[in-house]
């Protein structure tokens, strides 16, 4: 991989998506040592940058960060000077003249990463823009699956849920279509996007009907707060047509079928909590491997620099 930037699952080429998990499973090696830490970005400066709440994505990459001994530092949009006018661009520059190698960002409107990217000398990763990507938390779906099926090509992968409002569900689309799987995607009606024939893509409203056959049921939360109108009649109905319950999974799904869910879990919602504690369950797999793919990542975009520092 030779970019500065990390900003989609769409500019990536499949060869750099294997190496990036490549490189995360060596890195996993780092996480199962008893003393946790490796020199490798030691003098590289880090950057969090988070206009979003986040819990397991800012710790993720906070942990990745000093496990390779980068030093880092965490900006919210809480405590920042945005809440007093500055504007996004000021503000990363301000960053970035504190010899910070690689700003980190999640931010509310699509394209923020893509406009600070082509205005920073800074590396730009993207933890999410919007409603549009979340490529290191696909990064991490596509490594857990590859670990528990040692492939991704011609798997059967069911995505179940708020389809519309979800940057993980159009990355992780995107990143099986280019390794070769087999997408299905379910939902309510309203909650499956207009663009959705752009991908390769096999399209279902009955969650009942997509269960059989397939290797993984990918469920997705409903995220009410990026709804600017009401596109479901209620939450009951919801439950009643679309919530992977024990009873549902163990009816119609294969006994061989694998749960994953990208956080934070509304508990008997979208998911009951007897299938998200279940054997079935990669739920806290995915937790793993994003630690390893975020140092990956930290580490590929910092090769060139390290490379230079060596020398």
């Amino acid at each position: 991989m030779n970019r500065k930037d990390l900003l989609g699952i769409e500019d990536l080429s499949k060869e750099e998506i294997e190496e990036i998990l490549k490189v995360a499973k060596s890195m996993e090696e780092i996480l199962e040592r008893p003393i946790k830490i490796a020199p490798t970005l030691r003098g590289i400066t880090v950057a969090n940058l988070f206009f979003e709440p986040s819990t397991r994505t800012l710790n993720s990459f906070t942990l990745a960060e000093k496990r390779l001994s980068a030093d880092s530092i965490n900006l919210v949009s809480s405590s920042s000077s945005v809440l007093k006018g500055e504007t996004l661009l000021d503000t990363a520059k301000n960053i970035q003249a504190m010899e910070v190698d690689i700003i980190v960002i999640r931010h509310s409107i699509p394209g923020a990463p893509h406009f600070l990217a082509e205005r920073l000398d800074a590396s730009v990763i993207n933890a999410g823009d919007g409603a549009h990507e979340h490529p290191t938390q696909a990064l991490s779906d596509l490594m857990t699956i590859r670990k528990k099926f040692s492939k991704i090509k011609d798997l059967k992968v069911a995505i179940v849920g708020d389809i519309e409002h979800s940057r993980v569900a159009r990355s992780l689309i995107i990143g099986l279509n280019k390794m070769g799987a087999k997408v299905f995607v379910c939902g309510p009606p309203t909650l499956i996007p207009k663009w959705m024939d752009i991908f390769d893509v096999t399209i279902k409203y009955n969650l009942e009907e997509i269960l059989p056959d397939k290797d993984i049921l990918y469920i997705l939360r409903v995220q009410k707060e990026r709804q600017e109108e009401s596109l479901l009649p209620s939450m009951r109905e919801y439950i009643k047509y679309y919530s992977l319950t024990y009873e549902r999974l163990r009816k119609f799904a294969s006994s061989k079928v694998i749960i994953m869910h990208p956080g934070p879990i509304n508990r008997g919602i979208e998911i009951e909590s007897r299938v998200a504690d279940s054997e079935y369950s990669l739920i806290l797999d995915q937790v793993i491997s994003g630690v390893a793919v975020r140092m990956s990542i930290l580490y590929l975009l910092s090769r060139k620099k390290i490379d230079e520092n060596s020398n």
